[in-house]
């Protein structure tokens, strides 16, 4: 190649990735000004309470300070996938008789099915505009690629389908053997869709426990224009057992936000800086032997207040 023909095949290099990365600034700074005046909404994600009727749950949560609920419905939820169409309405009208809102819903829906259809439709019909997906599983090692593939051929049908109902699905990352894991593999499923249509759902404690020091930053600011939704939960490392080889073992344990590995602070600074001062949902994983202390709902509730005014204190400085 010619100096003049490769200085010409760099220039118009430099100009396609500099067109592939302008919808992503817009979006960014569209973002940004957006969210400027802002307030945040906290809600609570029910399954730590799923013991008390939903008009309870919306009556409690408004009590200690919460705007909505991140409300289950799914196998094993507050509400079954089935009953959703017969059950939801009432759920919102006691949400909006306790002078909260039902925020968001939490799905197993991965694919468009006539199930996943009647929910998102009826959701989209109550003016539940987000709802977080089920999870995609990593299956076998040496195939991520096709795994990813695979997932993405599914969030596009769930994504066409929720945008005829005026609903944002998604994508939840979780540590472990799903897709995605961590806000990298995230970005790659989610970067040929237009953050209208498809969102993230972005997670400081998993995305601390497979990002480490900087991995969770990184992810963040790769997946900007998509977040629509952020749990704010967090978890510390305990040690078990050595395996057969005399490795120490080891395994996260959720505990209360300030207590934990992943650094609230920096990563509530790091969305602002973003320009994302939207929906957060408290986790309150609390009720499981997979808790610092196993609680009842009512020790769970009294937690999740004292999350609530600790996140409330980082943001409001």
């Amino acid at each position: 190649m010619g100096n003049l023909d490769r200085r010409s095949f760099l220039r118009h290099s430099a100009l396609g990735i500099a067109a592939a990365a302008a919808p992503r600034r817009i979006a960014r700074h569209a973002q940004a000004a957006e969210a400027e005046n802002k307030a945040p909404t906290f809600v609570a994600f029910t399954e730590s309470f799923q013991a008390w009727p939903i008009p309870e749950v919306c009556a409690r949560f408004k009590a200690i300070g919460l705007d909505g609920l991140d409300l289950t419905v799914r196998p094993g939820g507050h509400i079954e996938p089935a009953d959703a169409a017969r059950r939801l309405p009432d759920a919102v009208k006691a949400a909006n008789d306790a002078g909260v809102r039902i925020a968001m819903l939490s799905t197993a829906i991965v694919e468009p099915d006539p199930r996943a259809e009647e929910l998102i439709a009826t959701a989209g019909a109550l003016g539940i505009d987000r709802i977080k997906l089920g999870y995609y599983r990593y299956t076998e090692f040496g195939k991520l690629d096709e795994q990813i593939d695979a997932a993405r051929h599914k969030l596009a049908g769930v994504a066409k389908l929720a945008a005829r109902h005026g609903v944002l699905p998604c994508v939840h990352i979780h540590s472990g053997d799903t897709i995605p894991s961590g806000g990298a593999v995230a970005y790659l499923l989610l970067k040929d869709f237009n953050p209208r249509e498809l969102g993230a759902y972005v997670d400081p404690m998993h995305m601390t426990v497979e990002g480490g020091n900087d991995g969770w930053r990184q992810g963040l600011d790769l997946l900007a224009p998509w977040i629509a939704i952020s749990s704010l939960k967090n978890c510390r490392w305990v040690e078990t057992k050595r395996d057969a080889h005399g490795q120490q073992q080891w395994r996260f344990q959720k505990c209360p936000l300030a207590d934990g590995i992943a650094k609230l602070p920096q990563y509530l600074a790091a969305l602002d800086t973003l320009g994302y001062r939207d929906l957060f949902t408290l986790h309150s994983e609390y009720c499981d032997r997979n808790s610092w202390k196993v609680l009842d709902a009512e020790e769970c509730l009294a937690q999740t207040k004292r999350d609530l005014e600790y996140v409330r204190s980082l943001i409001e400085h």
